[in-house]
């Protein structure tokens, strides 16, 4: 049995959710939330390709109009490690976890894959590397009036995994990226994750002159 089959006879399939559908799901909740993720590369390049699921970020204070939201129709759980369990109350998220899964019911398909971003204030933290941060509006961008995160900030995290769908999102991204906005990707990524494959792509500021 291959992985993916073997993820979905544990866990369950993922439907197809996209970001119309989410901020119309998301619509009157009164906190900031954007779509990261593959989903935030297909906003940038105006490419798409297939997707497992969708990524949406909220910040991790606003989990209880999180749940007030989405409970009276929903069912919120807590991923922690793939440990899932219901969550019905900020209470009950267990201390590190900072992903939710959603789905309507228990007889239907994951929606959407909620990331709980940590910050201080106005400022958005790396979950992944709390050495890394930015004010908010240099996180985020709107287009067609969806937040999503901006795409440097995305291949940051996507290099951690490096897998064959993040590779083509970092090809698809970098030919369009700003020259400071590829700097700084490559100085943090070279920060963070010294002599990563990834950084062969980046052109330095020699190359790009």
């Amino acid at each position: 049995m291959d992985e993916d089959a073997e993820f979905y006879r544990w866990y369950g399939p993922w439907a197809t959710f996209t970001p119309p559908q989410a901020a119309e799901l998301l619509a009157g909740i009164p906190v900031r939330w954007w779509i990261f993720g593959g989903w935030s590369i297909d906003a940038f390049t105006g490419q798409s390709r297939v997707h497992e699921d969708i990524d949406i970020a909220f910040l991790r204070s606003d989990l209880p109009a999180v749940l007030e939201h989405l409970l009276p129709t929903h069912c919120v759980w807590s991923n922690a490690g793939g440990t899932l369990r219901p969550l019905r109350t900020p209470q009950e998220l267990l201390d590190g976890c900072r992903q939710l899964w959603i789905r309507q019911d228990g007889a239907s398909p994951w929606l959407f894959d909620v990331g709980l971003n940590p910050h201080e204030g106005d400022t958005w933290i790396c979950a992944r590397h709390n050495t890394v941060r930015l004010p908010m509006s240099e996180v985020v961008y709107e287009q067609g009036g969806i937040s999503y995160q901006r795409p440097e900030i995305t291949l940051l995290l996507k290099a951690w995994r490096n897998e064959p769908k993040d590779r083509a999102d970092l090809h698809a991204t970098v030919p369009l990226l700003a020259p400071d906005r590829l700097a700084w990707l490559r100085t943090t990524l070279e920060q963070i994750h010294p002599g990563h494959p990834w950084l062969a792509n980046l052109p330095t500021s020699t190359q790009e002159s």
